[in-house]
C-alpha cells in the first residue's frame, strides 16, 4: 500500500487526470444511456478530436518552452481556406495542395517565431496579432463564402477507414490484428525499458504493478479496437495520429532537442549558459506548431468537405486546455505527450457527452472554462505545497 501511495504522489497530476477522464466517461455513459461508448460514437469522438490532438502535440512544446500560441484556430481556418481555393477554384492536385499547405503552415510558424525568438516580442502579443491577421486572410481568400466539395481522395484523410484484408462482413479483423500487434509492441518496449532500468541500478515499480499496468493498457487498446472493428474499423486519421504521437513521444523523452526544450522552459538563462541556442530552439518550436496547425486545418477541411470562414473558431481554447489539463505547467518546463493526449480526450469527451445530453454551447464553454481553471489551480497548489 505504501508503494502505491508513493507512486501516486510522485505522479499525482498524470494519474489524477486519467482517473478524472475515466470518471467523466463513466458519468456520460450513464447519463447518455450507453450512447457514449457505442462504436459509431467512439469513431465520431476520434474524428472530432483528431485535429485537437494534432495541435496539442505542437502546443505542448510551445507551453513547455514557457510560451503560448493563440493563433492556431485562425491558422486552421486560413490553411483550410487555401486548400479549398487551390483545389476547387484552381483545380490543383490534392497531394500538391497538401504539400503547399504544410509549407505555408511552416512559413506562418516561422513568421511568428521570428518575432518571439529574435525580436523578443511576447508570444501572447505576437500570436494574438496572428489570430486576427490569419482570420482576416481567411475571409479575404474565401470572400465570405464556403468553398467545396473536395476530391474524394482528399476527403479520405479524415473520413476514410483502413481496408479489411480479411473481408469479414461482421467484424473488421484487420483492426483486431493491429490492436494485438500494438499491444505486443508496447509490452515489449515497456519490458525492455524496465530491464534497462534494473541493469543500471535505477529504482523500478514492483513487478505486480508493472503487470497490472500492461494488463490495463492492453485491455483498453483491445476494447477500443473491438468497438471500432464492430463499426468500420480504424479511421485513417487515427493511424496518422498514432504516427504523430509515437514521433513526439520520442522527441520529448529520448532526443537531445526534447531535453533542450525542457531545459529552456525550466530556466532559459541556465539553458543558454549551457550552450543551448535558445532563440533558434524557440523559433523551431513555432515552426513545428505552424506545420501541425496546417495539418489540423487540412483534417478539418477534409472532414467538413468544404472550407468555411468560421473554421477553427475557438479551437485554440480546446488545444490549450488539453495541454494544461494534461499536466503541462503554465510556467514552462513541465508536461508530456501522454498527458496532453489524456487532456485532449477529456476535453473531447466533455464536448461529446454534453452535446449528446443536449447541453447548450453556452454551458459547455462554462464547464470547459471551469475545468481549465481547476487544472491550473491544481498545478499551482502542488508547486506551493512542495
Amino acid at each position: 500500500m505504501k508503494t502505491l501511495t508513493t507512486l501516486f504522489k510522485n505522479n499525482v497530476r498524470e494519474y489524477g487526470m486519467l482517473i478524472a477522464l475515466i470518471a467523466i466517461m463513466v458519468f456520460f455513459q450513464y447519463q447518455t444511456k450507453g450512447v457514449l461508448m457505442k462504436p459509431v460514437n467512439i469513431t465520431n469522438l476520434v474524428l472530432q478530436n483528431s485535429y485537437i490532438i494534432t495541435m496539442a502535440l505542437g502546443m505542448l512544446l510551445i507551453i513547455v518552452s514557457g510560451w503560448i500560441d493563440l493563433s492556431v484556430g485562425s491558422v486552421v481556418a486560413v490553411v483550410g481556406a487555401l486548400a479549398g481555393v487551390l483545389m476547387v477554384r484552381y483545380d490543383f492536385n490534392w497531394i500538391l495542395t497538401v504539400v503547399i499547405c504544410l509549407v505555408v503552415g511552416a512559413l506562418i510558424g516561422a513568421f511568428q517565431g521570428y518575432w518571439v525568438a529574435y525580436v523578443k516580442i511576447p508570444a501572447f502579443i505576437v500570436t494574438l496579432a496572428g489570430m486576427l491577421i490569419f482570420r482576416g486572410l481567411t475571409f479575404i481568400l474565401l470572400q465570405g463564402e464556403s468553398v467545396g466539395p473536395f476530391p474524394t481522395q482528399f476527403q479520405k484523410i479524415s473520413s476514410g477507414f483502413i481496408p479489411d484484408f480479411f473481408n469479414n462482413p461482421k467484424l473488421h479483423l484487420t483492426t483486431i490484428v493491429i490492436g494485438v500487434l500494438l499491444s505486443v509492441v508496447l509490452i515489449f518496449l515497456d519490458l525492455r525499458g524496465r530491464n534497462n532500468q534494473v541493469k543500471y541500478g535505477f529504482e523500478v515499480t514492483p513487478f505486480y504493478l508493472f503487470i497490472a499496468k500492461n494488463v490495463l493498457i492492453t485491455g483498453a487498446i483491445m476494447g477500443l479496437c473491438y468497438l471500432m472493428a464492430s463499426y468500420k474499423g480504424l479511421p485513417n486519421v487515427l493511424v496518422l495520429l498514432f504516427v504523430l504521437i509515437t514521433f513526439y513521444s520520442f522527441i520529448t523523452s529520448s532526443s537531445v532537442i526534447g531535453r533542450r526544450i525542457y531545459a529552456m522552459g525550466g530556466n532559459e538563462k541556465a539553458a543558454k549558459l549551457s550552450g543551448v541556442n535558445t532563440s533558434r530552439l524557440l523559433f523551431t518550436t513555432f515552426v513545428n506548431m505552424g506545420v501541425l496547425a496546417a495539418l489540423a486545418g487540412l483534417i478539418v477541411a477534409a472532414r467538413l468537405n468544404s472550407s468555411t470562414p468560421n473554421a477553427g473558431d475557438g479551437m485554440e481554447l480546446d488545444v490549450i486546455a488539453a495541454c494544461f489539463i494534461g499536466g503541462a505547467s503554465a510556467s514552462g518546463g513541465v508536461g508530456n505527450v501522454i498527458g496532453a493526449l489524456v487532456g485532449a480526450f477529456l476535453v473531447g469527451v466533455l464536448n461529446n457527452g454534453m452535446s449528446i445530453m443536449g447541453v447548450g454551447i453556452d454551458w459547455q464553454k462554462v464547464v470547459k472554462g471551469g475545468v481549465l481553471l481547476l487544472a491550473v489551480f491544481f498545478d499551482v497548489y502542488n508547486k506551493n505545497k512542495s
